[in-house]
């Protein structure tokens, strides 16, 4: 198993002893430091995979943190972590800037190429390696996995909802997703993946890192999804297999995909969202890929269920639960659980499931029924074959680009430009609808109670934090917000003074 990483002008790979001896060389330093947890802010690939070994085996806890998330949810998740050192790179620093940086981050391409000289240091730990597993694992001081540690690592989710929630996932639901995905029989020994999502993300962590150096499958990496030159030639050049993604990256690489990129892939591996039928159609019609849709979240490490080739997928569903995994339904108002087959708020329990948010009692508490089953906030039901269908969701929150808005978040900062003129007239000025959208599975439409300048409206909310996609792309102007005899929002008035876009 290798990782070629085709962030470079010239690709690099890496086999994964070499990754796991720089890993434990990274660990060593690290463990100088005395802060319980490291800020990462690394791209998939070679360097990302060293850097969170190298935390991991210092028995500290990676946080892979968004760059492209708002000021105030990079600072708040910074703050919750208590993030004092950071593990980069200095074309990252270069790239953000404006980033929160720490005073003290250490440079990964410097630590590489320091031992990249000390060729012959590198090659005798290699062969310790192989030799002597365990004499190494004594002399790095790795301790074995225990049940006992409750945080592997933290992901925090987008910050939407005012500020974001530290997911804490141990050991054993990392450990225990990759084994459940391992069980479906899809992915091979040797095997080519992309690896290219985001490390902030759990999908690109577990699914497209972890699985892999754990199960010996090789992983054609790319800085970026959105980078769709260095993905397309990952794909193309190392003949990948299977391409993971989220339906809005995968438009993406069948907008600019050129003759032949897609020869040698067998699978597409989509989550995070809804896939349009036709894109699907697309992949399985010209280009002869399985497209395959799963279904999971942050908190579940993140898989849950998946449909496999053949007889195990049914349409419009995201498979059956993975081994291990119950699933059930309640009644959104009462809580009651419901017949197997019936739609409602969606329940799981299993050895991938999360305990709790960090520092957050209050919200744990709330995703948590009394007797343990994890309530997504999702409406969907399980069908009498075991298939999974997600139906919408309870909640007033939009998924965009497998990251989940809320809605009143966004009104709340929209108020906030608006302060003055809310304190004058006294009066609700906003609203944000969800509607389907081509390319990011759904968009935002502010309906405003008040004329003005989309473009400094927009100006204005990136000023106060909030991010790209929390912004809505459209403005619809009306002479004042429907409102229910109680002074909610009137939702489906609302709705109708909307047009799809």
């Amino acid at each position: 198993m290798l990782i070629t990483d085709y962030g470079l002008p010239k690709p690099v790979s890496m086999n994964r002893i070499t990754i796991l001896a720089f890993g434990l060389l990274l660990s060593r330093e690290l463990k100088q430091y005395d802060d319980e947890r490291i800020g990462i802010a690394l791209p998939p690939g070679i360097a990302g995979a060293i850097g969170n070994l190298g935390v991991i085996f210092a028995g500290k806890i990676p946080v892979n943190l968004n760059l492209t998330a708002g000021k105030k949810s990079i600072n708040s998740s910074m703050k919750e972590a208590n993030i004092q050192k950071m593990i980069s790179v200095q074309k990252v620093k270069d790239k953000f800037p404006d980033f929160p940086w720490t005073t003290e981050v250490k440079d990964l391409s410097e630590f590489i190429k320091k031992y990249k000289t000390r060729k012959f240091f590198l090659i005798c730990l290699i062969l310790r390696i192989l030799c002597f597993p365990n004499a190494t694992q004594k002399n790095f001081s790795i301790n074995k996995i225990s049940n006992d540690r409750k945080e592997a690592v933290l992901l925090f989710t987008s910050g939407s909802s005012s500020q974001p929630k530290g997911v804490i996932l141990s050991d054993q639901n990392i450990l225990s997703n990759c084994k459940q995905m391992f069980a479906l029989g899809l992915f091979k020994n040797e095997m080519t993946i992309l690896g290219n999502l985001p490390l902030f993300h759990s999908f690109g962590l577990t699914v497209g890192t972890f699985f892999p150096l754990l199960h010996n499958l090789s992983i054609a990496a790319a800085p970026s999804p959105l980078d769709y030159k260095s993905s397309l030639r990952a794909i193309r050049e190392s003949d990948t297999e299977v391409v993971l993604g989220t339906p809005t990256f995968l438009k993406g690489y069948v907008r600019k995909a050129g003759k032949g990129d897609f020869n040698n892939v067998k699978y597409v591996v989509a989550g995070a969202e809804k896939t349009p039928p036709d894109l699907k159609e697309l992949f399985e019609n010209k280009y002869n890929c399985e497209f395959l849709e799963g279904y999971g979240l942050t908190e579940t490490s993140p898989g849950l269920s998946f449909n496999l080739p053949g007889f195990g997928k049914k349409e419009g569903s995201v498979g059956r639960l993975m081994e291990g995994v119950k699933g059930k339904t309640i009644d959104p108002d009462s809580g009651k659980t419901l017949e197997r087959t019936s739609s409602g708020i969606l329940c799981f329990r299993g050895p991938n499931v999360f305990k709790g948010y960090l520092n957050n009692r209050e919200k744990t508490k709330e995703v948590f029924s009394d007797d343990g089953w994890f309530i997504t906030g999702d409406l969907g039901r399980i069908d009498e074959d075991g298939f999974l269908f997600i139906e919408g969701r309870l909640s007033r929150f939009s998924k965009i680009g497998g990251e989940m808005v809320s809605h009143e978040s966004v009104e709340e900062a929209v108020t906030k430009v608006l302060e003055e003129d809310v304190n004058s007239s006294n009066q609700v000025l906003c609203a944000v609808i969800g509607v389907s959208h081509d390319l990011k599975g759904e968009g935002l439409v502010l309906v405003l109670a008040k004329k003005l300048d989309p473009k400094w409206l927009s100006n204005q909310l990136r000023e106060i934090g909030l991010s790209n996609i929390s912004i809505p792309r459209k403005i619809v102007f009306v002479e004042e917000i429907p409102l229910l005899s109680t002074g909610k929002l009137d939702l489906q008035k609302i709705k109708s003074l909307v047009s799809p876009n």
